[in-house]
């Protein structure tokens, strides 16, 4: 998969994107718009669309995606929180079979720009779409002026289609990563799996910590993750990339306030029975089932007790 960038240079006279992909001899593109957070099942019906007609037309299957979500730069107090970080994004998308995915840096020069602009210099200048396909509430442009029925007008001056999915529904909820977001923050990840139709999962290389936790007699796998991540708490894990079979787990996913004053978001995973060195290994961490909150203990004596308690209900809720 082909992944590139382009940001937008304000001007009163034609702006254009100041770096876009090879365009020569390029081939059209059938091309899905969105923000793509957690891939979820609505997300995945346009994919499997632009595919479908890739294969049929001959286009190369795009995502244009934005980065960061727009709500980030016009009320970044109120921005939703990440369902993935951009590394898992990342890899979902790979693994959907896509020909290129194109992200789009949303800061105010490409915020700025009109419905028009944003066609011109973004659908058919970088993208050469033939196809353009969208969620049926896309708003695009400067105030999100643009809507299908523009684009549809657009698209027909321009020589692309446009097509607007419909909503997807699972188990009689509305698929929307709002939603997602929401199951997460519930933790109830069980909806969350029916909405993403996977298992949420998260990725990263294990960094050097302060090795607190094996101090402590549970020794961690750290992986970074961004602050603004919406899943928190502790978990019970399956781990993936240290053996063949993944190894049973239990996680907190938090800034651990108890040892740590505005601490950055941490992932420490224990894997259990496991006492290996994974220093610089690249691991996948299935969140199973949360197990409760993150918590503020007084003492660390009474951290220690809780995470006993931890590791117990781990072990019985990940038996075969």
């Amino acid at each position: 998969m082909h992944i590139s960038w382009s940001w937008a240079q304000p001007s009163s006279a034609s702006p254009r994107p100041l770096r876009s992909p090879s365009q020569k001899n390029a081939p059209g593109a059938a091309v899905a718009i969105g923000s793509f957070d957690g891939l979820h099942l609505g997300h995945q019906a346009l994919i499997r669309r632009i595919q479908t007609v890739g294969r049929s037309q001959g286009l190369v299957p795009t995502v244009c995606s934005f980065q960061p979500h727009p709500r980030k730069l016009f009320s970044p107090q109120q921005a939703p929180g990440l369902i993935l970080p951009l590394r898992d994004k990342l890899d979902a998308l790979a693994r959907a079979g896509l020909g290129r995915t194109h992200f789009l840096r949303f800061n105010q020069a490409m915020a700025s720009l009109s419905p028009q602009e944003f066609v011109q210099q973004i659908l058919v200048r970088v993208l050469q779409s033939r196809l353009v396909v969208v969620g049926e509430d896309f708003r695009f442009g400067h105030r999100r002026a643009g809507d299908i029925g523009l684009l549809t007008s657009l698209g027909e001056q321009h020589g692309f289609q446009t097509e607007a999915v419909s909503e997807v529904v699972e188990g009689g909820l509305k698929v929307s990563s709002s939603r997602v977001r929401q199951a997460l923050a519930d933790g109830d990840l069980g909806l969350v799996r029916r909405l993403l139709g996977r298992p949420y999962t998260l990725s990263g290389r294990v960094r050097y910590g302060q090795q607190l936790g094996r101090k402590l007699g549970f020794p961690t796998l750290n992986l970074a993750m961004p602050d603004d991540l919406v899943a928190i708490g502790i978990f019970a894990v399956r781990v993936h990339g240290l053996s063949r079979q993944p190894l049973p787990g239990v996680a907190s996913l938090g800034r651990r306030p108890t040892v740590e004053s505005n601490g950055r978001l941490l992932l420490e995973v224990h894997v259990l029975d496991w006492d290996g060195l994974a220093y610089g290994q690249a691991v996948q961490v299935e969140m199973v089932e949360r197990l409760r909150g993150e918590k503020t203990f007084d003492h660390l004596d009474a951290m220690i007790e809780q995470m006993h308690q931890d590791l117990a209900q781990a072990r019985q809720r990940l038996q075969p």
